[in-house]
């Protein structure tokens, strides 16, 4: 029979005050994360900038088989970043993967953006990519995210952060 908590040592109540503080920490914590990952959904350049988020976006294309989309944007993220004694091979590597209609991964670009990139390919700079990247991105914006908000790669992201 139970005879309240005034029959525990006292030890046992401070150790179970310093157990409930912990506790009510932890689930403090636990609540700002799940708001924090929460957020990582709000858009696209969100989820984009987040580990967890631009992982689940990825296997969501992937098992769209549309994966070149983000791999492109991805390219064009590190081509920018990259020093310009490597902007020549990179923008070369990239427009073969991506922009020419042989390409193995072609992204859907309209006609005038490839002739813009081609001619920009003798001397590339470091904003090269920048409009047919603004191109996917919108493209990704307006079609891939909104059904990867609606998948089940979305519902596990929120899930496993």
């Amino acid at each position: 029979m139970c005879k309240g908590l005034s029959y525990l040592p006292s030890s046992c109540l401070e150790k179970a005050k310093g157990m409930r503080v912990k506790l009510s920490h932890l689930a403090e914590i636990h609540h700002k994360q799940k708001v924090q990952d929460g957020k990582i959904l709000q858009d696209l350049e969100t989820l984009l900038n987040s580990k967890i988020g631009l992982q689940a976006f990825r296997g969501f294309l992937r098992s769209e088989f549309s994966e070149e989309n983000l791999e492109f944007w991805l390219a064009c993220e590190e081509y920018r970043v990259s020093p310009s004694n490597l902007h020549k091979t990179k923008a070369s590597s990239i427009y073969n993967q991506f922009i020419n209609p042989d390409a193995p991964l072609e992204v859907n670009l309209d006609a005038e953006t490839r002739e813009s990139l081609l001619s920009l390919m003798d001397v590339p700079c470091a904003d090269t990519f920048n409009n047919a990247q603004q191109r996917i991105y919108s493209l990704m914006a307006k079609d891939s995210f909104p059904r990867f908000l609606r998948s089940h790669h979305c519902a596990e992201a929120i899930n496993v952060s």
